[in-house]
């Protein structure tokens, strides 16, 4: 993983890695240069931000959402906890980031359709895709079986899903991980002041760490205290039931704020 501009670890196909990734390697270009996707990726932004107001979910929310996926899934396979999406299927382990990596990629292209339930509107969008992607790379027993952990994963971003895999664990932590300000930028700048927008605007920094005491250690820099809502409301709420929740630890600090209202959250 290598260090973006605005802090995300960017998941880097020439560094070695806790995992199989011959598959992913394969995988992540054509995904990523793939026109019906970064179409979809574009488009799903209009109901959610130019129509809603509401924070980014277009190209940078996936690209950092991949890349945290990713990272989160480097850093659960260093601390050697088990995943059973694609085993479960009879899929070796090189399937498990192709998994998240699909899963992260897709799982939020029903906002095309609205932002209301927009899980539910992925899942049929997402497997169209998968299964012109899937089908000409693998077996149909291989594509049918990835195809399914994929979708399991992106319905259960969505917090009213229970996820049953681990894969699916990470997709929902690594999509409340985007929640530095820059995903409020656009509403912000057009007068948009919910809750949502004002949190994001609080939090400057999240950090991905190998822990001492599990896995992972999540690090929050807030400036002031209205980031709580990130983190003790969505954020908490995506970590739970989440499978993951023994190997995760958050810990949020209020560091740059005149207000001692809130100095430390820790999930």
């Amino acid at each position: 993983m290598t260090s973006t501009p605005n802090g995300t670890r960017e998941y880097d196909p020439d560094a070695d890695h806790s995992f199989p990734d011959d598959r992913l390697n394969e995988l992540l270009p054509v995904i990523t240069a793939d026109p019906e996707i970064t179409t979809y990726l574009e488009a799903q932004n209009v109901n959610a931000v130019t129509r809603l107001r509401y924070s980014d979910h277009g190209p940078k929310h996936i690209e950092i959402v991949r890349n945290r996926a990713l990272r989160l899934y480097e850093l659960l396979k260093r601390g050697g906890v088990a995943f059973n999406g694609a085993s479960d299927q009879g899929l070796d382990e090189s399937f498990e980031p192709v998994i998240i990596l699909l899963a992260a990629t897709l799982h939020d292209i029903g906002h095309v359709v609205h932002r209301h339930d927009h899980s539910y509107y992925s899942i049929p969008l997402a497997a169209d895709v998968l299964d012109r992607i899937l089908m000409d790379r693998y077996s149909v027993d291989t594509a049918v079986r990835v195809k399914a952990e994929v979708l399991h994963a992106i319905l259960c971003h969505h917090t009213e899903e229970t996820p049953l895999t681990t894969e699916a664990g990470i997709i929902r932590i690594a999509d409340g991980l985007d929640m530095e300000r820059g995903r409020s930028r656009i509403p912000y700048e057009h007068g948009g002041r919910g809750i949502n927008t004002i949190s994001s605007q609080a939090i400057e920094e999240v950090r991905l760490k190998e822990g001492e005491d599990r896995p992972v250690l999540v690090e929050i820099e807030m400036i002031n205290a209205a980031g709580v809502y990130q983190v003790d409301n969505l954020l908490k709420a995506k970590l739970e039931d989440s499978l993951l929740e023994d190997h995760v630890r958050i810990v949020a600090l209020n560091t740059k704020g005149d207000d001692s209202l809130v100095e430390r959250i820790e999930l």
